[in-house]
């Protein structure tokens, strides 16, 4: 199965955070935050969106850095995936 975004809306799924500490210390699950780094997998067509042009600016494949709590978490065949809007999105790492 597919997700396809539709308007404004970015498909991401988040990369894994870091277990251990620069200085060698593994933290558990709990400790650990919540990643705000992403790969992004499908993006939608942009378009009118409340009556403003939007142009979309990522595409599938760019890293992102995206809001700490935005988006809606899908869980899909067992995976699962962040759904935000491209606004959400705070810049692309090369």
């Amino acid at each position: 199965m597919k997700l396809k975004p539709l308007a404004d809306r970015v498909v991401i799924k988040s990369l894994e955070s870091e277990e251990t500490t620069k200085s060698g210390i593994v933290l558990p699950g709990t400790a650990k935050e919540k990643p705000q780094m992403a790969q992004v997998l499908e993006v939608g067509p942009g378009g009118t969106v409340d009556g403003k042009e939007i142009t979309m600016y990522v595409k599938a494949g760019d890293r992102v850095i995206y809001s700490k709590y935005a988006g809606t978490e899908v869980k899909l065949d067992g995976e699962e995936y962040i759904i935000v809007r491209q606004n959400d999105i705070l810049a692309v790492v090369e």
